[in-house]
């Protein structure tokens, strides 16, 4: 599991204000990216490296 401390995390522009599809990153930290819902920030968290990152959020913005 991935050390989140000291993550600086930031909401989505995709994230819809009060809506179910809400998601923060955090890009700070050496060798990982973390992702968590930001309606439950003490939850878990997913975590990526940087290029499986980079691979993720292409494939993401080829979707309509």
């Amino acid at each position: 599991m991935a050390d989140l401390t000291g993550a600086i995390w930031r909401k989505s522009t995709r994230s819809s204000n009060g809506g179910s599809t809400c998601v923060e990153v955090a890009k700070n930290l050496p060798g990982v990216v973390g992702v968590r819902d930001s309606k439950d920030r003490q939850g878990p968290a997913l975590t990526f490296g940087p290029s499986a990152w980079r691979t993720f959020v292409a494939e993401v913005a080829r979707r309509p």
